[in-house]
């Protein structure tokens, strides 16, 4: 089934990858080894969160709700730190009421603090007992209760999320942070079978407000896409799926954090005709925005890791073969193709070499990677053209191919 999405490359034929040398076949397994190492468990579109609460609560060998007793000082690495005064010992028993400790900060504390106490390491001598790594960050009374309330670590990930979902935008900035942190460090799975918990309309809302941090607007349009996928409810699916729609053809500038998740939440709601409305937007034509591009392709990402289901990998594929004719997403499109075994587009990703190859090794690189892992003879071929004009900085490509991706 055609979604307006085509690529001009040649049909791929069966075959069995023919004798070309052990050392490129090596190269080949490794590139593609290295292009599936796209992580694909936490949240694609949440961005680096660190650790929630609940997880350093977890393995505190000491949890403790203390005061600043001094200004902020510096260790002898130059980092923040704080002399704190515990006043009551929640866990653990290396620490008691009145005792003074100093902990690491994230920066100064004026007042009450949660305190925590991990097992950092043994002392030099054989029979030195562990010594305590103090840390300490600024907390009032509701981001202490939220702390000592939350779902153990050890309870059914799904679970736990129903109970941080009506934290998400909490008035506490904190508890707000703390919660769409759990969001981020969750599987898809497990956000898809918490969407229970997730009240449609404040997510509507969040994606349409520009005073929402841009980094949750694109979990919460995720998060709608899911709704609207396994509501029961068509007002409730109409709803979703229009702000959803509204969200993505808003006029945005350049920046544009977020937008993947919307992407995303799109062809979670709305599957093969949320990848067609992609294309009528023009988000994978050659003269759409940069930003865009790039969002663009984290959303098919995302879609080939999860949505097989619903949107037929092929289709995927096909969509990604259309931004190799984008300089911004040239590489990223041939190291998709080539994991997903698309080697329909064999054409168009040798042509790069010759284009925006020629003064981006990142390019180059790709274009090396795909070419090496194709089993067709065609591919054989198109290596040898490149070898023919451009030997060295082949074997230099090919060898780059075969090293870890920086990420």
């Amino acid at each position: 089934m055609s979604f307006g999405l085509r690529s001009t490359g040649r049909r791929g034929r069966a075959g069995r990858l023919r004798s070309f040398g052990g050392a490129l076949i090596r190269v080949a397994t490794a590139y593609l080894v290295t292009a599936m190492a796209i992580p694909c468990n936490a949240c694609p579109f949440c961005g680096a969160v660190g650790e929630s609460l609940s997880q350093r609560r977890d393995r505190a060998a000491v949890l403790a709700i203390g005061e600043s007793a001094a200004p902020v000082g510096r260790d002898g690495n130059g980092l923040p730190i704080q002399a704190m005064t515990v006043l009551h010992v929640l866990r653990g028993d290396a620490a008691s009421p009145a005792e003074t400790v100093v902990a690491r900060v994230p920066g100064p504390i004026g007042g009450t603090a949660l305190i925590f106490a991990d097992a950092d390491a043994e002392g030099d001598a054989p029979d030195a007992a562990p010594t305590k790594a103090w840390s300490a960050i600024a907390a009032d009374e509701s981001l202490i209760a939220h702390a000592v309330s939350a779902p153990p670590t050890t309870a059914p990930e799904s679970d736990r999320l129903r109970w941080f979902a009506s934290r998400l935008e909490h008035a506490n900035p904190a508890i707000a942070a703390d919660a769409f942190t759990e969001f981020g460090l969750a599987p898809y799975a497990s956000v898809r079978a918490a969407a229970d918990a997730f009240d449609d309309r404040a997510l509507a809302r969040w994606i349409a407000d520009p005073g929402v941090d841009q980094r949750r607007r694109g979990f919460y349009g995720l998060a709608l896409g899911i709704v609207a996928a396994t509501t029961d409810d068509p007002a409730t699916r109409a709803r979703s799926l229009a702000a959803i729609r509204d969200a993505v053809a808003a006029p945005a500038d350049d920046f544009r954090a977020g937008f993947d998740g919307l992407l995303a939440g799109l062809l979670v709601a709305d599957g093969t005709r949320g990848l067609a409305a992609m294309e009528r937007q023009g988000l994978l034509a050659e003269s759409a925005r940069a930003v865009d591009q790039k969002h663009a392709v984290a959303a098919l990402r995302f879609a080939w890791e999860h949505l097989a289901d619903t949107i037929p990998r092929e289709a995927v594929a096909m969509a990604t073969a259309r931004l190799l004719a984008a300089p911004v997403t040239a590489a990223d499109a041939a190291v998709d193709l080539a994991r997903y075994r698309h080697w329909d587009a064999l054409d168009d990703v040798a042509a790069l070499w010759d284009t925006f190859g020629r003064d981006d090794p990142v390019v180059r690189r790709a274009v090396a990677g795909y070419l090496t892992a194709c089993p067709l003879q065609a591919a054989r071929r198109a290596i040898e053209e490149i070898r023919h004009r451009d030997a060295e900085r082949l074997d230099q490509a090919i060898h780059a191919a075969a090293l870890p991706l920086a990420r």
